[in-house]
């Protein structure tokens, strides 16, 4: 039986992309089960659709509190028994009772080398603290914003005519390639968190450089 994943995007989706192509290219023993989004207008929804996906709206301003927008939301991802939820995306602070729901499940992709510049601004912040490198970091989430085990990241050079738009490209073609290398491990149960970081399918950590190669660390 095919295992489920459910994606969690607020605008375009780029990553959700690039998740449901590799799953199709790669013929995963696994099917994008739904794409929710917390905004109507994401023009995300009309590539999931496109691709025969089911499609749901959880608009965050249709409720009155944190807790109850995350009630809502986390009983539309259970109607689709997820093995995996990812946040591609997802512009919203998730509450402890909601990571709490789905703990173990639950997979970030945050645009910085984390611990470094979690929250917003992430690529400008790195070019004026003067980083050599920026890149991206695929984590489990907890409920600390932008903590948790890390699973994966991607590198790549701050370069001196970078400004936020270009450094973001640069990394989101990284994130592109991570993303559903890291979800088809986690889909494939070859993912386990011990002693708080992650024990990988080879036993060694991945680190995608800017030349689009994983490396090894």
């Amino acid at each position: 039986m095919k295992k489920n994943l459910v994606i969690l995007i607020s605008g375009r989706g780029s990553n959700m992309q690039a998740i449901v192509q590799a799953c199709a290219k790669e013929g995963w023993n696994a099917r994008v089960a739904a794409v929710i989004s917390n905004r109507a207008d994401a023009p995300g929804l009309a590539f999931a659709r496109d691709h025969g996906i089911f499609t749901t709206v959880v608009d965050h301003i249709q409720f009155q509190s944190r807790e109850a927008f995350d009630q809502a939301l986390g009983d539309e991802i259970m109607r689709h028994e997820p093995t995996v939820v990812a946040l591609a995306g997802f512009m919203r602070i998730l509450t402890p009772e909601f990571v709490k729901r789905f703990e173990g499940k639950l997979i970030n992709v945050h645009p910085s080398l984390l611990p470094a510049f979690p929250g917003l601004r992430t690529h400008a912040r790195a070019i004026e603290a003067g980083c050599r490198v920026a890149g991206a970091t695929v984590h489990y989430v907890t409920a600390e914003l932008d903590h948790g085990p890390i699973i994966a990241q991607a590198v790549v050079p701050v370069l001196p005519t970078d400004t936020p738009h270009t450094l973001a490209q640069r990394v989101l073609q990284q994130e592109h390639l991570m993303v559903p290398c890291v979800l088809r491990w986690a889909l494939q149960g070859e993912l386990v968190i011990e002693g708080g970081r992650v024990k990988q399918p080879d036993g060694v950590s991945h680190c995608w450089n800017g030349m689009n190669q994983p490396n090894l660390a």
